[in-house]
């Protein structure tokens, strides 16, 4: 801690002690004011109390004080007693053997003539928290609940749940619940009444778990007598005591329709309520009672449409997003009833996106025959949006609305509009879209590709967009005469694309291009092949290997495979099951609604995302093995799995570059643009038993076919240089949490370890020793069985260039998820690769 500046050049404040000779000095004020009696004694203790108030606010430890503290305490002034409870109530948590000093005048102030002076001192004593002090509380808690004082009984039936908390079996034995019953259903007060029922229902849900006549309580509270006597008296309770109630009703299940009428009856003016909470929670009382009742259900809709529509345009926007949440839900349930008042959904100017963008998804849903032009117009108007989020959203709601079968003509030509903007954002997305109505509506294939074959593909760059260009070539290349130069382009480019997305469907547009067009494609098909079986992306090399063996069995069989006869889709798959909308549903007026996702998937540890690294590293221990001590790192090689071929245990001891497989890949030289001639390839040899003899005629009748020049018994593709990392790197625990909040996310996996692993984890520190002898070096561990968190760094040899790694490992499930962050991400992949390789190794013989 720096020194404190010079007396010249800064005074201290008055208020502030700056050392402990100034706390000296007010302990001894204190006590010189603890016995006095002379006038404006109380104006004095006012002033030191808040200088000590004021240091205890900012972390000054002024314990030293509680006697004194306490002295002062016997005092009529309110005042002086709201600041001396809060310091005891602070200090006594951290200090019990000083909380002892409080009870005697906490106990007397409980018997104060002002009702505040004995609430608060209820209050304070009950906070004590104090697991020796419980005898003390029963007494004062008693003539609490008894006191002719509401504010005093309000405070002792919270004080009652406090004890529970502190020692249950001291509360159960002095019959507390009993009396909080009693009160619940005789106290003229309804915040006592409130306090009692949610301290009752949370006391009898725990002891149900081990008590049946704890259980037997918890449905008394559910019979039809206390919730009418409840009901009858909602009007007098306040907006969080009605919303504690309208949550009881919810669970009580009426005898017969005449129950739910009157209970509907009794709380239909809660619907005009100005609370948005209250109106919510009368809202669900309704649905849940009427789900039976199929026509009164409808009639509910209809009735709370005014209510949630008035709270949507009077709150704030906050207030606003979270009933547009719940309309939300009850629009995509019952569409109909809604689509006449689409109006209200439009968006305002002065909204904040989070609105604006419900309100979209709202607009889709409630699009039908009579409203689609209406709201397309208007969904148009936003793709000029200077809020580029908004205006894409709006472009994929017009899109929704197309593939619902709504006025699709008119809809078309809109997005066919939107392709002649000149708004890279617009077009990215209208080409998206175009690419779904086609596969559902093929029919508009000739207006579509009419001017989408305007579009320069150097124009696109967004993945998604670029992938949706590419399919509309390889799908209508028939009909799109530049198709194939396009492709030819796009794949001279092979090396500049990296989205793995985008390489994959050149690979699957080049062969439905080859089949239509073969003699303008053979070139362009061979360099894609050979580019993407040198592809270190899996996926890509995967899919250019068995595109490859396809044409070398049989082309027929190739055509057949990658470009069959297709039927349009009719419906496209729904992003929630219905099981999990009625979940959602259920927990109607809570998070899960707002989340759009019911409460497990937010609540439950195992359906949580990965902690920051910043709310955990202090809970983890650092890793004391120092960087002397590693063991030497053993080079990694070079491990393709080829989920394609059906390796043996013999081509596990492979050569580095032969990719685990009997066909060696051709190589790809990405400093050049890849032709079908210049590419020297290694020769390919199809290895099913069934076909073995027509092989090697059949591999040159494909290589002859797409221009390749296949030279028998070249070398196989090299793999890519070997990532080396330092054995004996360093990082500070400082820098490496500053880098893992500056850095993004580099790639983020999940990976299966081996049953040999999981056994070896019950010690963690051995996993520390396995990973760093492959000089991959433990910053950070922590967790307990199932769920065990590291943190790794690596760096490249003779380089600064680090790697961060978070691996958090379940043991119950087998699966790790690993996130890597990097200092040059290009390399992110390769270390990716030796980390798994590593950690497929832990456990091994």
């Amino acid at each position: 801690m720096a020194p404190p500046p010079p007396q010249s050049q800064r005074s201290p404040s008055p208020s502030q002690p700056s050392g402990k000779s100034e706390v000296s000095d007010l302990k001894l004020q204190l006590r010189q004011l603890a016995g006095s009696r002379a006038p404006g004694v109380d104006d004095s203790k006012r002033d030191l109390f808040k200088k000590v108030i004021s240091n205890m606010t900012i972390g000054i430890d002024v314990s030293s004080l509680f006697g004194e503290m306490v002295m002062c305490s016997a005092t009529s002034d309110i005042v002086l007693k709201k600041m001396c409870y809060l310091y005891v109530g602070n200090y006594a948590k951290v200090n019990p053997d000083l909380a002892l000093l409080t009870i005697n005048f906490l106990q007397r102030d409980c018997k104060d003539e002002d009702p505040m002076i004995r609430g608060l001192a209820l209050r304070s004593l009950c906070s004590l928290r104090v697991a020796n002090l419980v005898e003390y509380l029963v007494g004062p808690l008693g003539s609490g609940l008894k006191d002719s004082n509401s504010y005093v009984r309000t405070v002792a039936v919270i004080g009652v749940l406090k004890l529970y908390h502190i020692s249950a079996s001291t509360c159960i034995d002095a019959d507390f619940p009993a009396t909080l019953k009693h009160l619940m259903l005789n106290d003229p007060d309804t915040q006592v009444v409130a306090n009692c029922l949610s301290a009752l229902q949370e006391i009898w849900t725990l002891e149900s778990t081990t008590s049946e006549e704890a259980a037997r309580e918890r449905e008394t509270l559910l019979s039809k007598p206390v919730v009418y006597y409840l009901l009858n008296r909602i009007k007098e309770f306040s907006e969080w005591a009605q919303c504690l109630l309208l949550e009881l009703v919810g669970k009580y299940i009426p005898s017969d329709n005449s129950e739910i009428f009157d209970i509907m009856n009794l709380l239909e003016d809660r619907l005009q309520h100005a609370n948005g909470a209250v109106v919510l929670a009368t809202i669900k009382v309704f649905l849940q009672l009427t789900l039976s009742m199929a026509d009164v259900h409808q009639q509910v809709y209809e009735r709370i449409k005014a209510p949630l529509l008035t709270q949507v345009s009077s709150g704030s926007p906050e207030q606003s997003y979270a009933i547009l949440s719940h309309l939300h839900l009850l629009v995509m349930r019952a569409p109909y009833i809604f689509s006449s008042d689409y109006k209200h959904f439009y968006c305002q100017y002065n909204e904040p996106s989070y609105v604006k963008k419900l309100k979209l998804e709202m607009l889709t849903a409630v699009a039908n025959e009579s409203n689609t032009y209406e709201i397309v117009t208007e969904l148009c108007e936003y793709a000029a949006n200077v809020d580029i989020p908004i205006a894409r959203e709006s472009i994929r709601a017009v899109g929704k609305i197309a593939l619902q079968q709504y006025d699709v003509n008119a809809i078309v030509d809109r997005l066919l509009q939107f392709l002649e903007m000149e708004k890279d954002y617009v077009t990215s997305e209208a080409l998206v879209l175009v690419k779904d109505l086609l596969r559902k509506y093929p029919q508009w294939s000739q207006d579509c590709i009419a001017v989408v074959g305007n579009i320069s593909s150097k124009n696109v760059q967004e993945p998604k967009a670029k992938a949706a260009l590419i399919w509309m070539l390889g799908e209508y290349s028939q009909d799109m005469h530049d198709a194939p130069y396009v492709l030819e382009s796009l794949i001279e480019n092979w090396d500049e694309e990296h989205s793995a997305e985008v390489r994959l469907h050149l690979l699957t547009a080049a062969m439905k291009c080859f089949f239509k067009r073969p003699p303008e494609t053979q070139k362009a098909l061979g360099a894609a092949l050979a580019a993407g079986l040198a592809d270190f992306h899996q996926d890509v090399h995967d899919r250019a290997l068995f595109y490859y063996r396809l044409l070398q069995y049989n082309v027929s069989v190739a055509e057949s495979v990658v470009n069959p006869p297709k039927q349009a889709v009719s419906v496209f798959a729904d992003t929630q099951s219905s099981e999990v909308k009625d979940r959602i549903f259920d927990e109607f007026n809570s998070l899960s609604v707002v989340y759009q996702k019911p409460s497990y998937m937010f609540t439950d540890k195992e359906h949580r995302g990965t902690f920051e690294f910043s709310d955990e590293l202090g809970n983890l221990s650092i890793s004391a093995e120092s960087g002397d001590s590693v063991v030497p790192a053993q080079r990694v090689e070079a491990n393709d799995k080829d989920l394609l071929l059906s390796t043996t245990e013999k081509e596990e001891g492979r050569e580095p570059g032969s990719n685990g497989s009997a066909y060696n890949a051709p190589y790809y030289d990405g400093s050049a643009a890849p032709s079908a001639t210049s590419q020297p390839l290694a020769d390919l040899a199809f290895s099913s038993t069934g076909v073995t003899s027509q092989a090697p005629a059949s591999s040159l009748a494909i290589d002859d076919l797409l221009g390749l020049d296949f030279p028998v018994g070249a070398a196989a593709t090299p793999s890519p240089p070997p990532l080396s990392l330092n054995p004996k790197a360093v990082l500070d625990p400082g820098t490496f949490q500053q880098k893992w909040r500056q850095l993004p996310i580099s790639l983020s996996e999940e990976y299966s370890l081996s049953p040999q692993g999981i056994a070896s984890l019950t010690a963690p520190h051995a996993l520390l020793r396995h990973m760093q002898s492959h000089s991959i070096h433990c910053i950070a561990s922590g967790g307990q069985a199932p769920n065990f968190k590291f943190f790794f760094f690596a760096q490249k040899v003779e380089e600064a260039s680090m790697f961060l790694v978070e691996c958090i490992i379940n043991t119950s499930s087998g699966k790790s998820q690993i996130k890597i962050k990097a200092d040059d991400q290009s390399s992110s992949q390769a270390f990716s690769t030796l980390f798994k390789s590593a950690l497929s190794k832990f456990g091994l013989p």
